[in-house]
Order: structure tokens, then C-alpha cells, then sequence
């Protein structure tokens, strides 16, 4: 018996998504444009579709959060100072805040074989370094689509790894849980992307960097695939 695959994550058009897409602000409206063929892609990798339909394994579960723990932790230290920087304040950074969820779930999975280290994830990280020394507004462009993903298709995602894990008598992750109101922070954080005060060039920047941020997220998923042979 096989299980069948969800409608894909951007597919989903509740009333309140629809309503909450027109009250976007000029600048995420034109961001959300822009990733969201990327984001079909990434929707479509093999682990995504594992993920969607419940079938991915713990293991491959552990090697996300391992994986992702470095670069969230380099976001929470560089995104308050480069933000301010651009001028933009309201920032919800203790409420956006994973990498304590990340270290308790890479505790709580401790029990799940290892894996190798990420190459995916050390490339990103790279990128990342890159972008706060040397184009700020870039470095931006991550923390929408990061923040952005795991309040919305992150929430989906969270109840197919809690069912999956539960299966195997492990703990959910704490990763996608969030202690305000999702709609509320995802509101505040468009309000805080909207304030950034960009040049024209960097605004064009802004929306090339979010295809290449999708490029980033698209070389783990196809890790993650691989630990499925």
C-alpha cells in the first residue's frame, strides 16, 4: 500500500493564506513573486516529497537539523546588527529564534545514526559569512526566505516529521514550533523586511539573492534525498 503524495505546500490556498497575500507590503509582494517557481522546485526534490507524504526516515531528519544549526546560529548573530544597519527595526529575532530548538532537537536525536557532515549546508554557511561582510541586503534575503518558509509550508512539514518520528518512538522536533501566534510574527516580519532602506540596485539585489537562497535550500534537500539509498 503506498501512501498518497499532498498537493505541494504553495498549492495550498486556504481563505486566511489568500487574505494574508493581499495585505503583503510592495517589497514582499515582489519577493514572493520571485521564488516561487524555486519553490515549486524545491517542493518537488525526492525528500521533500518523502517529507510531504510521511515517508522520509528519522535519520534523514537528524541530518536536517544538524545540518541547519550552523547557519541559523550565524543568522541570529548577524541579522539584529545588519538589519540595523539598513535601517530596518521590529525585527522579532527572540521570537524568530531556532538554534536553541535545533541544539535540543540534535540532542533528542542523538539516539538516530550519524550521518556525514553536510557539504550542502558548509557551502551555505559560506555564502552566508560571504554576504554579511560584504553585501548586507543580501545576507537579508535569507532570513525572509528561512523565517518566511518555517512559518508557513514549515508548519505542514512539522506535523509529517512529528507522525514520521512518533513512528519510531522519538520526540517531535521543536524546530517548526514557534511560542506567538504564527500569523502575528509572520506579519512582523514582512513589516520588518518592508523597512529596510534599500538603493534601487540592492533592491534588484534583494530579489536575485532570494532565487539563489532557494538554490541553497535545493543543494541540501538533494543531500537529504541521497541518504535515502
Amino acid at each position: 500500500m503506498t501512501t498518497a503524495i499532498p498537493a505541494a505546500i504553495s498549492d495550498h490556498a486556504r481563505p486566511a493564506d489568500v487574505l494574508a497575500r493581499k495585505g503583503f507590503g510592495p517589497r514582499v509582494r515582489r519577493l514572493h513573486a520571485r521564488i516561487g517557481a524555486a519553490h515549486h522546485q524545491a517542493e518537488g526534490m525526492s525528500f521533500s516529497r518523502s517529507l510531504l507524504a510521511g515517508q522520509a526516515h528519522p535519520r534523514q531528519l537528524a541530518a536536517l537539523v544538524r545540518a541547519l544549526a550552523p547557519a541559523y546560529e550565524l543568522i541570529e548573530v548577524q541579522g539584529p546588527l545588519l538589519a540595523a544597519a539598513l535601517g530596518a527595526e521590529g525585527f522579532p529575532w527572540a521570537d524568530l529564534a531556532r538554534s536553541q530548538a535545533l541544539r535540543q532537537d540534535i540532542a533528542r536525536l542523538a539516539v538516530v545514526p550519524a550521518t556525514p557532515a553536510s557539504a550542502a549546508a558548509g557551502i551555505w554557511l559560506e555564502h552566508l559569512q560571504r554576504l554579511a561582510q560584504q553585501a548586507p541586503h543580501r545576507f537579508m534575503t535569507h532570513i525572509y526566505v528561512r523565517y518566511g518558509g518555517d512559518l508557513s509550508g514549515g508548519q505542514q512539514l512539522a506535523e509529517q516529521a512529528k507522525a514520521i518520528l512518533a513512528g519510531q518512538g522519538l520526540p517531535p522536533l521543536q524546530f517548526w514550533e514557534f511560542q506567538r501566534p504564527i500569523p502575528e510574527l509572520k506579519q512582523v516580519l514582512h513589516d520588518a523586511i518592508e523597512r529596510m532602506e534599500l538603493s534601487e540596485d540592492e533592491e534588484r539585489e534583494l530579489l536575485e539573492e532570494s532565487v539563489v537562497a532557494f538554490l541553497d535550500t535545493q543543494r541540501l534537500l538533494a543531500e537529504l534525498g541521497d541518504l535515502a539509498a
